[in-house]
C-alpha cells in the first residue's frame, strides 16, 4: 500500500525491460515440444501455428510489461506530487496559523492597551487625530499582519478615538450648560436673599410679616442648596468661597440651616477645631445632603443626632438616624454609588430618577479627599461617618462664643402675634486654637465669659433664614445660612411691658449682623437696650430650651 507523503520507490528499469521474454520463451518450448511430437504432415502446419502464437505472446507480453513501467512510473509521479502538496499544505497551515495568532495578538492589543490609552488621553484633553497619529503611525504598532489588516485597526482605533471624543464634548458641553444655569439660580437666590434681608430689617417690628420672610428665606436657602448640588455635578465648586477659617461647630450649624427638618438634628458633642477657608463651603454641603438623607429618611419624630470627634486621620462626623436602615444589599448599593460618584459619575450617568444626594457627597469626598462610609446605628437607622482629614483643620485663632450648642427650634407660624422684637445682651467671648492634641489636631483654649448673656425677655429661634452671605445662601457667616438668622419677634410678658419707647424696627436685626460680621460694637436701641449677642454661626445665645 503506497501512502501520501510516503517516498517514491526506485525504479527497476531491467527486470521491466525482460519481464515480456519469460512467457516467449515458454510459448516456444511448448509449441517446439508440439511440433515434435505431431505426426510429419501435420508438423508444419502446426508449426507455423505454434510460431505466430508465440510471436503473438510476445508481443502482448512486451506492450503489457511497457504498460506496466508507464503505470508504475505515473503511480510513482502521482505519490511524488501528492506528497509535494502535503508538505505545501502543512506549510500554508502553519503560515495562515502564524497569521491568525498575529491577528489575534494586534486585535487583543487593539483593545487592552491602545483604546483604553486613547480613551485616558481623551478624557485627559489631547486631541483625538493626535492621538491616533501617535499610537497608529507605523505598521510597527500591529507586527506580523498585512497591510490591509493594520490598515482598518488604524480605521477602528481612529473612528472610536472620534467617537468618544464627540461624547466627551458634549458631555462637557452639558456639563458647562448645567453649572452655568446653576450659576444663574444662585445669582437669583443671592438677590432675593438680599431683598430678603431688606425687608426683615425694614419689618422687623412687624412679627406676622418677620415670620413670614423668615420661611421665604428658608424656603430659598433650600433652593440655593439645589443649585449648589448640580453645580458639583457639572464639575464647579458649590457656592460661594470662605477666606477665613471657620470652627467646626459653626460649620455644622451652617449644615443644619440647609435642610427641611432642621428642629430634628441635635448637636451633641463638638471637637472644638475650625475649617480652612478653601474647604468650608464643600464640607458644608456635603454635612448638608447626609443630614437630608438621614431626616428624610427617618419617622418625622425622630431625632438625628450630629457628633464631632478627634481620630487618628482628623475629625469624624457622625450622624446618626432613627430609620428602618439598610440592609447589606442596600448599603453596598448606597457605597457602591459614592464610588461611582468619586470616580467620575456626572448628571448623565443619574438615570430618570436622580438621587442627587450622594452623587454630591461624592464627588465632594473624591476632589476634597472626605472619606464617607455607612454604618448600622445604634438607634436602628443609619450612622454616616465623614472623616475630614487633617489637611484641612487649622489652628488659626477664630472668634466663637462658648458654650453650649444652641439648638434650632422650628419656623414660627405665619401671622404668629407678637408685641416686638426681643432684645438680646450678651458679651462675645473668644477662644483662640492653641497647639494640638496628641493626635495632632487642632486644640481651642475657652476663656470665662465676661457677662453671662441677659435674655429680654426670652424669645425662641426663628427659622432658618439669611441666605445672603451665608452658607445656606451665597454668603456672610457660616451657620446662618438657612437656619437661624435671628431671634423671631416673641410674645412679651405683659405684666412687664418695657417703660420707655419702643425701638426703632430693625435696629435689633442691626445689631445681630453686626455681631455675625465681628464688629465690636453693635448698634442698640435708642432707650439703652444692649448690643446683640449672637453665635458666631447666626445664632442667637437666648434659648431657654433646644
Amino acid at each position: 500500500m503506497v501512502r501520501v507523503g510516503s517516498p517514491p520507490e526506485p525504479s527497476r528499469p531491467a527486470s521491466i525491460g525482460t519481464a515480456w521474454l519469460v512467457p516467449t520463451a515458454l510459448s516456444a518450448a511448448a509449441s517446439a515440444a508440439v511440433v515434435a511430437l505431431v505426426d510429419a504432415d501435420v508438423r508444419v502446419v502446426l508449426g507455423v501455428c505454434l510460431g505466430v502464437a508465440t510471436v503473438a505472446i510476445a508481443v502482448a507480453s512486451a506492450v503489457a510489461g511497457r504498460r506496466g513501467t508507464r503505470i508504475r512510473q505515473l503511480s510513482s509521479q502521482l505519490e511524488a506530487d501528492a506528497a509535494a502538496q502535503h508538505h505545501q499544505h502543512q506549510a500554508e497551515g502553519e503560515t495562515l496559523r502564524q497569521y491568525l495568532v498575529a491577528q489575534d495578538s494586534a486585535q487583543q492589543r487593539l483593545t487592552e492597551e491602545l483604546l483604553p490609552k486613547t480613551i485616558l488621553r481623551l478624557k485627559q484633553g489631547e486631541s483625538a487625530r493626535e492621538i491616533v497619529h501617535e499610537l497608529a503611525a507605523t505598521d510597527e504598532q500591529f507586527p506580523g499582519v498585512t497591510p490591509e489588516f493594520a490598515a482598518s485597526q488604524r480605521t477602528v482605533l481612529r473612528l472610536v478615538a472620534e467617537a468618544v471624543e464627540a461624547e466627551e464634548d458634549l458631555r462637557d458641553s452639558a456639563q458647562r450648560a448645567f453649572v452655568n444655569i446653576a450659576r444663574r439660580v444662585q445669582a437669583i437666590v443671592h438677590q432675593q436673599a438680599t431683598d430678603l434681608r431688606e425687608m426683615e430689617e425694614r419689618h422687623g417690628a412687624q412679627p406676622d410679616v418677620f415670620g413670614d420672610l423668615l420661611r421665604l428665606d428658608h424656603g430659598t436657602a433650600l433652593i440655593g442648596r439645589l443649585a449648589d448640588s448640580i453645580a458639583v455635578l457639572g464639575g464647579a465648586r458649590p457656592g460661594r468661597q470662605w477666606q477665613n477659617n471657620v470652627p467646626l461647630y459653626s460649620v455644622l450649624r451652617g449644615a443644619v440651616s440647609r435642610i427641611t427638618d432642621y428642629p430634628r438634628v441635635e448637636l451633641t458633642a463638638v471637637t472644638e477645631v475650625a475649617v480652612v477657608g478653601s474647604s468650608v463651603e464643600p464640607l458644608i454641603h456635603a454635612l448638608a445632603e447626609l443630614l437630608d438623607n438621614a431626616t428624610r429618611y427617618s419617622p418625622p419624630k425622630t431625632v438625628v443626632r450630629v457628633s464631632a470627634s478627634e481620630v487618628q486621620s482628623g475629625v469624624a462626623v457622625e450622624i446618626e438616624d432613627g430609620g428602618i436602615g439598610l440592609s447589606e444589599e442596600a448599603r453596598r448599593r448606597v457605597e457602591r454609588l459614592l464610588e461611582e460618584a468619586s470616580a467620575g459619575l456626572d448628571l448623565a450617568d443619574l438615570g430618570e430618577s436622580p438621587r442627587l444626594g450622594l452623587a454630591v457627597v461624592g464627588r465632594l469626598a473624591q476632589e476634597h479627599r472626605f472619606r464617607v462610609s455607612l454604618r448600622p446605628s445604634a438607634y436602628g437607622g443609619v450612622r454616616a461617618i465623614l472623616v475630614v482629614p487633617k489637611e484641612l483643620l487649622t489652628t488659626a485663632p477664630v472668634s466663637v462664643v462658648s458654650g453650649a450648642a444652641p439648638g434650632l427650634e422650628a419656623l414660627p407660624a405665619a401671622r404668629t402675634v407678637a408685641s416686638g422684637p426681643a432684645r438680646i445682651s450678651a458679651a462675645p467671648v473668644e477662644s483662640a486654637l492653641r497647639g494640638r492634641t496628641a493626635n495632632g489636631l487642632p486644640q481651642r483654649h475657652r476663656r470665662s465669659p465676661a457677662e453671662p448673656p441677659r435674655l429680654v425677655p426670652p424669645v425662641r429661634t426663628a427659622g432658618p433664614s439669611d441666605t445672603g452671605g451665608r452658607p445656606g445662601g451665597t454668603g456672610g457667616n457660616p451657620a446662618s445660612g438657612g437656619g437661624a438668622r435671628a431671634a423671631a419677634p416673641a410674645q412679651a410678658d405683659s405684666a412687664s411691658p418695657s417703660a420707655g419707647s419702643a425701638p426703632e424696627p430693625g435696629l435689633w436685626l442691626a445689631a445681630f449682623h453686626g455681631a455675625v460680621s465681628g464688629d465690636d460694637a453693635a448698634p442698640t436701641a435708642s432707650d439703652g437696650g444692649a448690643g446683640s449677642a449672637d453665635a458666631p454661626d447666626g445664632t442667637p445665645q437666648n434659648e431657654g430650651e433646644r
